[in-house]
């Protein structure tokens, strides 16, 4: 077999340049894709903005409505959500199914509770120290 052939067959093909000419090739069908997007939402505007106008007296207590009991469902659903994780993760814990690392995580919650007692005690014998010095240099 010639060095030719060898290198037409043996040589592993060039990916990295097929993907950078697929980035690119999508990059442009993408930004093509944005600035007709634009360029109708503009056209749009342009067109709706007499009737947003004439009709905002109700247009903008509706919209408030309606993103205000949007949020509300939303905010609802998500509270409801936390309050099942909530009691199924004390079922769980109940039933001695604890949930994964409740050991570790035990750990960390004792071990930040003594840090934090651990800081207030120090705290209030800073405090005990500067009051005993604030004495002694209004005595003296």
């Amino acid at each position: 077999m010639s060095d030719q052939q060898k290198e037409l067959h043996g040589s592993p093909p060039n990916y990295e340049a097929l993907r950078l000419m697929a980035a690119g090739t999508l990059g442009a069908a993408l930004l093509g894709l944005s600035s007709l997007t634009f360029a109708g939402t503009v056209i749009f505007l342009i067109l709706a903005a007499p009737f947003l106008v004439v009709f905002s007296p109700i247009l903008v207590p509706a919209a408030m409505i309606l993103i205000l009991s949007t949020a509300g469902f939303l905010f609802s659903g998500g509270s409801g959500i936390g309050g099942l994780a909530a009691i199924l993760w004390l079922y769980r814990k109940a039933r001695g199914q604890l949930p994964y690392a409740a050991d570790q995580l035990d750990f960390v919650r004792m071990r930040v509770a003594s840090k934090a007692w651990d800081m207030k005690e120090r705290a209030k014998e800073g405090g005990q120290f500067v009051q005993n010095k604030a004495q002694e240099n209004t005595e003296a």
